[in-house]
C-alpha cells in the first residue's frame, strides 16, 4: 500500500537520540546554552539531518530558526573540524523580509563564534571553523556581491526576488548546483501572495539544479497544513512530494480576552467613549513591561500615538514609537533596535511587526479593533511572550457592536483551534511570463520540458497548455502590433524544434533591473478640472466606480474618471458619500470566519424564537463565546432589538431590508454575513445587472457584514438579483469589471511583472504616474489582439480571484439555488439594528465622529421607540 505523500508528524524525538546525531562540539555548546530541545526541535532536527522535507508551523519564539538551523550548522561544523568542507551553497534561506534577513544572520554568526571559541578551548583547532555565512538582498553591494562569487556563502541569506535574480546569473549558478537544504521563514506570509507564487517556480528551477534538496518550511499560525505543505515541495510525476508536518501551534498557554471600554457601545457619548479607550489602553500599557499595539490603518497608528502622549503627557514622551511601512527603512530599524533593547514601553503598529522580526521582550499585545481573521489574531497576539514557556497575552478592544461579536466568535474559534483557510493565488500568468524569461536568460530549454517543471510547482499544476503558450508566443514576439508599443520579444521560440531562448543583448539587464511582484505605488492626484483638492492611495482609487461619493478634506466629491495617477471628480454638496475614505486600508474579513458569525446569530435566533427568558440567554452568549457579563448583556440587547425589529440574519439566512431615507434615496440593503470580498463581488454583479435589464445606475456600499443599492429612481434591485446564477457570474463578473478602475490599475500592475511596462530601462526609472499612462494605452491595444490576451486574463483573475472572493460568492448563490440560503424581504422605515453600521459608513467622514456618534444614538433610540423597548434587564 503507497505511502501517503503528506505526513503528520506524531513522535517526538528523545534528547539523547538527537544528541547522539550531532558533533560533540555542537552538542557541547547545545547542552551550555539550552540545556533541552524544544518541542518544535525534538521533532524536526532529526528529519531535516535526514535531508526530508519538513514543514514546521509554530507559535512566535518557540524556537522555529533554531530548529531549522541545527541539523545545518552540525553538518557544517563536522564537515569543517574533518577538513572537508566544500566552497559552495549548501543551504539557501528566503524570507519576506530584508530585516528579517538581517536578525538571521546575527542570530547564526553569534553562535557560530561560541563554537569556535569552544573548539578552541578544547584544543581541536585555531582560528575560524572557516564557515561562510553572507546576506544577499537588494541592499547588497557589489563588493560584497563579488566576494561572494569568489567565496560563495555556505549558508545564503536571501529574499525571493534574489533568489530569482542569483539563479538567471551565470556567474553565480554553479554555486548552486549541490544546495542540500532549502528554508522558506515566514511561509504563511508567502503563500497568500504572488511573491510566492514567484519563489514556488524558484524552487522548481532551484530543484532542478540541486536534485536532492531537501525543504524546509517554517510558519506560524496557518491553515490548512496539508495544502500549505504542498505548495513549500510542489510535485513529482503529478503527485505532490512527501512532506512531514509538525504542528505545534499551540503549544504556548494563551490568555485571551474581548474588552469594551465602557458598558452601553451604543448609548455612549462620543467623548466619554473615546476618553475611557485611552483610560483602558494606558492601564493596561502601565501594569505591563512592554505592550505591542495593533491598529488597522496606519492613520489609525499615528492617531493612538498621538493621543497617547496628548491625554498622559507623563506616562509617555521617549517611550513610545509607531511603526508602519510609510516610515522610513532607518526609522524602522532604529525603532526595532529601542524595541530590543528594552528603551521602549509601547510600540503601536498596523501590519508591519506582524512577521517575526526579533523585537525582544513584549508581554502584551492589544488589537484595536477586530484582526477580521483567526489566523492574523493569533499572529499578532503570538508576538507576546516571544519565548518559548512564556504566556500568550493578548487583548482586543472592540468600539461598536458588531466588532464586538465578531471579536467574541473570532476569540471563540481561536481558544477551539479553528483557523481560517488561507488563499494561495494559481496560475499567474505574468508571474509565468517573468520566470520564463528568467530560466531563457540562463539556457536554452524545449517547451515540453518547460511545461513540465512549471508544472511541478503547487500553483501552477492545473495550468492549461493553451495559456500556457499564449504566454511563450507574447514572450517571442508574436504579437507584432505590440511593437508600435515599444513592446519587443524577449525570447526567440524555435517552433520546428521546440526550443526557446534569451534574446537580445538588453534582455539579461531588462530582466534583473525589473524583477520582482510588488508594484510601484504612490498617492493619486485629486482635481476638480485643473485645480488640485488633495491626494488618495491609489488602494483607494481602484475601489472607485464613476458617481461613488467620497470625503477628502472635509468636503464632498464626486469621482468621474482618471488618467493616469489623476482622479478627476466634481463637488457633490447635497449627497451623502458611498465609499468611507479608510475603505482601502481596512483588512477583510475572513469568509471562514464570517460563517462561524453567522452560525453564532442562527443560534441565538433560534433562543428567541423558541421564547427563552432573557438571563438564560445572557447565560448561553457568556458560556459559548468566552465573554464578559457586560459584553454578554451588550450582545444580548443587540441580537434583542434586531429580532424585535426586524429578523436575525445568519450565514442560512439573508434579509433583505427595504426603507428610504430622509432625502428620498431608496435602500435595498442584504445582510449578508460573507466577508468584504464576496460581498464586492456579488454587489458589482447586482449593479451591472441592472445596468443592463434596467439602464440605470445604483449606488453601492459594502462592508464585511453585507451590502447596499441606493437608488432615487425606481429600480427593481431584487429582480437583478435573482437573475444571478452561480455558474453564469464568472462571465457576468468579467463583463461588470471590464471598464472599471480595479482592472486598469491591475491591469498595470500585471504588464509590469510580465515585462511588458519597465520600470527600469537603460539607468532611467519610469515615474509610476507614466506606468499608469503606458498602461492604459497598452489595455486598448492588447484588447485589439484578444480579450483573452493572457495578461489581461491575469489582470481579470487577480481581481476576481484574489482581490474579491468569486469562488465563494459562486458558494452563496449556489446555496440560494438550492435552497440552502433563504431570502427573506422585510420592508422597514428605519435601517434596521443590524443596518446601522453599514447604512452610516459613508457618512462618518462628513460628520464629525462626535455627530455620527450622536446620529447613531438617535437612530437607536428610534428604534427603541419603534419596538416598545426600554431596558429588559
Amino acid at each position: 500500500m503507497p505511502t501517503e505523500p503528506i505526513t503528520f508528524l506524531k513522535e517526538q524525538n528523545t534528547d539523547e537520540e538527537i544528541y547522539a546525531i550531532l558533533n560533540p562540539v555542537v552538542a557541547q555548546w547545545f547542552r551550555n546554552k539550552f540545556g533541552a530541545f524544544a518541542i518544535p526541535q525534538k521533532f524536526a532536527i532529526l528529519p531535516i539531518h535526514s535531508r526530508e522535507n519538513i514543514l514546521v508551523s509554530s507559535p512566535t519564539g518557540s524556537g522555529k530558526t533554531l530548529t531549522a538551523f541545527m541539523s545545518i550548522l552540525n553538518e557544517l561544523v563536522d564537515s569543517s573540524l574533518k577538513r572537508i568542507l566544500e566552497d559552495r551553497v549548501y543551504c539557501v534561506y528566503v524570507s519576506p523580509l530584508k530585516a528579517l534577513s538581517n536578525d538571521i544572520l546575527v542570530n547564526l554568526l553569534n553562535p557560530l563564534k561560541e563554537i569556535e571559541d569552544l573548539v578552541q578551548k578544547g584544543g581541536q583547532g585555531k582560528g575560524s571553523l572557516g564557515i561562510r555565512v553572507a546576506v544577499r538582498t537588494g541592499d547588497t553591494s557589489v563588493k560584497e556581491r563579488s566576494a561572494m562569487l569568489k567565496a560563495p556563502p555556505h549558508i545564503l541569506i536571501t529574499t525571493p526576488e534574489s533568489v530569482a535574480i542569483l539563479l538567471s546569473s551565470e556567474k553565480f549558478i554553479s554555486h548552486l548546483q549541490k544546495v542540500e537544504w532549502f528554508i522558506m521563514d515566514e511561509a504563511h506570509a508567502l503563500a497568500e501572495n504572488k511573491r510566492g507564487v514567484h519563489l514556488s517556480l524558484s524552487m522548481e528551477r532551484l530543484g532542478a539544479l540541486s536534485p536532492h534538496m531537501a525543504r524546509v518550511g517554517l510558519s506560524a499560525t496557518i491553515s490548512p497544513l496539508e495544502e500549505v505543505a504542498k505548495f513549500l515541495v510542489g510535485l513529482e510525476g503529478g503527485n505532490p512530494r512527501q512532506c512531514k508536518i509538525v504542528d505545534v501551534q499551540f503549544i504556548k498557554e494563551m490568555d485571551l480576552k474581548v474588552l469594551s471600554p465602557v458598558k452601553d457601545l451604543i448609548g455612549v457619548e462620543h467623548a466619554l467613549l473615546h476618553h475611557s479607550m485611552y483610560v483602558l489602553i494606558d492601564k493596561l500599557i502601565q501594569e505591563h513591561k512592554t505592550t505591542l499595539i495593533f491598529t488597522n490603518t496606519r492613520s489609525a497608528t499615528e492617531r493612538v500615538v498621538h493621543h497617547l502622549k496628548e491625554k498622559f503627557p507623563k506616562n509617555y514622551a521617549e517611550n513610545i514609537g509607531a511603526h508602519h511601512g510609510s516610515l522610513s527603512r532607518e526609522l524602522r530599524v532604529d525603532l526595532e533596535q529601542r524595541l530590543r533593547e528594552g528603551k521602549l514601553k509601547v510600540v503601536v503598529c498596523s501590519t508591519s511587526l506582524e512577521l517575526g522580526i526579533d523585537i525582544g521582550f513584549i508581554d502584551l499585545v492589544i488589537c484595536l479593533g477586530s484582526p477580521k481573521s483567526v489566523a492574523r489574531a493569533l499572529q499578532r497576539i503570538g508576538r507576546s511572550g516571544h519565548r518559548l514557556h512564556e504566556k500568550t497575552k493578548g487583548r482586543i478592544i472592540v468600539l461598536d457592536r458588531d466588532d464586538l461579536v465578531e471579536c467574541a466568535v473570532l476569540l471563540k474559534d481561536a481558544v477551539e483551534r479553528k483557523i481560517d483557510r488561507i488563499h494561495i493565488p494559481k496560475n499567474c500568468l505574468d508571474v509565468l511570463a517573468q520566470q520564463i524569461d528568467g530560466i531563457a536568460i540562463e539556457q536554452q530549454i524545449h517547451v515540453d520540458s518547460l511545461f513540465k517543471l512549471i508544472g511541478q510547482s503547487y500553483c501552477y499544476q492545473n495550468l492549461q497548455r493553451k495559456d500556457f503558450d499564449d504566454v511563450i508566443d507574447y514572450l517571442s514576439g508574436k504579437y507584432v502590433s505590440l511593437e508600435d508599443r515599444h513592446i519587443y520579444a524577449k525570447i526567440w521560440h524555435d517552433e520546428t524544434t521546440g526550443f526557446i531562448g534569451r534574446k537580445g543583448k538588453m534582455g539579461r539587464v531588462i530582466y534583473m533591473t525589473n524583477i520582482g511582484t510588488i508594484p510601484d505605488e504612490i498617492a493619486v492626484k485629486v482635481k476638480v478640472g485643473d485645480q488640485m483638492v488633495g491626494t488618495i492611495e491609489e488602494a483607494f482609487l481602484e475601489r472607485l466606480r464613476p458617481g461613488d461619493i467620497f470625503v477628502l478634506g472635509g468636503n464632498v466629491y464626486e469621482f468621474k474618471f482618471s488618467r493616469g495617477m489623476v482622479a478627476q471628480v466634481s463637488a457633490s454638496a447635497n449627497r451623502p458619500p458611498t465609499v468611507p475614505s479608510w475603505f482601502s486600508e481596512m483588512l477583510p474579513l475572513s469568509y471562514d470566519l464570517s460563517l462561524d458569525i453567522g452560525k453564532f446569530r442562527k443560534l441565538l435566533s433560534e433562543k428567541f424564537d423558541a421564547k427563552r427568558p432573557p438571563e438564560d440567554i445572557i447565560a448561553f452568549i457568556h458560556d459559548h463565546l468566552y465573554v464578559d457579563k457586560n459584553a454578554a448583556e451588550s450582545i444580548f440587547h443587540y441580537f434583542d432589538e434586531q429580532y424585535r425589529f426586524a429578523k436575525i440574519p445568519s450565514h442560512t439566512r439573508i434579509v433583505v431590508e427595504h426603507f428610504s431615507d430622509e432625502h428620498g434615496f431608496r435602500h435595498v440593503i442584504f445582510h449578508a454575513l460573507f466577508g468584504r470580498r464576496v460581498n464586492d463581488c456579488l454587489s458589482r454583479a447586482i449593479a451591472f445587472a441592472i445596468g443592463r435589464t434596467q439602464h440605470k445606475d445604483v449606488e453601492l456600499g459594502v462592508n464585511d457584514n453585507g451590502f447596499y443599492a441606493r437608488t432615487t429612481k425606481k429600480v427593481d434591485v431584487m429582480h437583478a438579483f435573482r437573475l444571478l446564477k452561480s455558474a453564469e457570474l464568472d462571465k457576468i463578473m468579467e463583463m461588470a469589471i471590464d471598464k472599471a478602475e480595479v482592472l486598469q490599475r491591475r491591469f498595470r500592475h500585471c504588464a509590469g511583472r510580465a515585462l511588458m511596462i519597465l520600470r527600469n530601462y537603460k539607468g532611467y526609472q519610469k515615474h509610476v504616474g507614466r506606468q499608469q499612462v503606458s498602461s492604459m494605452i497598452l489595455l486598448s491595444a492588447v484588447r485589439r489582439i484578444s480579450q483573452h490576451f493572457s495578461i489581461l486574463k491575469e489582470a481579470r483573475r487577480e481581481v476576481l480571484e484574489d482581490l474579491m472572493d468569486i469562488q465563494n460568492a459562486k458558494l452563496v448563490l449556489e446555496g440560494i439555488e438550492k435552497k440552502e440560503i433563504k431570502i427573506e424581504e422585510i420592508y422597514t422605515q428605519l435601517p434596521s439594528p443590524f443596518a446601522l453600521n453599514l447604512v452610516t459608513q459613508g457618512r462618518t467622514d462628513v460628520m464629525k465622529i462626535e455627530d455620527r456618534v450622536e446620529f447613531l444614538k438617535r437612530m437607536h433610540q428610534q428604534i427603541l421607540a419603534k419596538i416598545g423597548k426600554g431596558k429588559t434587564v
